[in-house]
């Protein structure tokens, strides 16, 4: 497959004359693990909410998947193969973990819920099960998912995208709010997520990040200053004096 997931031409969003994303320019390859690194206010938020269709570009062009998706809603970008995750915990918490997955892999499938259970219900719980053994919740399929921790919550919500069987996913502060322990265990996640899937994240935990990256875009002032390797991005003066709140000129 030689085709980009994503690619992105002269993209830009203003809110009110202020421009959260200006002409971003950027191509996502099959299988790739891309981090979208950047102070607060960097526009990656936003850049996330164009590429799913939450929001419309003031310019620019989307193509996802080898198609122009620029005027697509999100509901079918989603249908394209693309799920995400949010800042903020968007679990159902009375429903089961079991539940919240059937539940978002009958959307996924274009499905209604029912009174009386059928075949299709009884694939779409096997792949709600199997979903939930890929992010390490197995064991806690008929707990109420009010009842799970903060970090078993991010592995349902990471559960809850990839039982859509995306074929690109987007993580927004996946690590948000976890301890240690709880980082190390969504980074073995997200490091053995397959291929077939395309993964951007965007992430404050630049250990997390840089563990699971294999390129990186820097964004500042919503531009895009500088992309490279893990290793390049460690490296640059550019980006520790970014984060350090020096002066630099985009």
């Amino acid at each position: 497959m030689n085709e980009s997931i994503v690619r992105l031409r002269n993209l830009s969003k203003s809110f009110a004359g202020v421009d959260a994303v200006q002409a971003v320019e950027m191509e996502v390859t099959p299988g790739e693990r891309r981090a979208v690194l950047g102070p607060n206010g960097a526009g990656k938020t936003t850049l996330f909410n164009l590429i799913a269709g939450a929001e419309r570009p003031t310019a620019g062009a989307i193509e996802l998947f080898g198609r122009d998706v620029t005027n697509l809603p999100a509901w079918q970008r989603a249908r394209l193969g693309l799920a995400r995750t949010f800042q903020t915990s968007r679990v159902l918490p009375g429903l089961s973990v079991e539940d919240n997955l059937y539940v978002a892999a009958l959307g996924a499938d274009g499905g209604h819920l029912r009174f009386v259970a059928n075949r299709r219900d009884a694939r779409l719980r096997s792949r709600a099960r199997g979903a939930a053994e890929r992010v390490g919740l197995a064991d806690r399929l008929r707990s109420s998912a009010r009842d799970l921790s903060h970090g078993e919550q991010r592995q349902l919500e990471l559960g809850i995208a990839m039982v859509a069987e995306p074929r690109l996913l987007l993580l927004d502060e996946p690590a948000a709010g976890l301890s240690r322990a709880e980082r190390q265990l969504l980074t073995q996640l997200l490091l053995s997520l397959d291929r077939d899937v395309t993964v951007m994240l965007i992430e404050h935990d630049m250990d997390v990040a840089l563990t699971i990256a294999e390129r990186v875009t820097i964004m500042h002032y919503g531009r895009v200053v500088l992309e490279g390797t893990p290793a390049e991005i460690r490296a640059d003066q550019r980006v520790h004096d970014i984060y350090l709140g020096r002066t630099y000129a985009v």
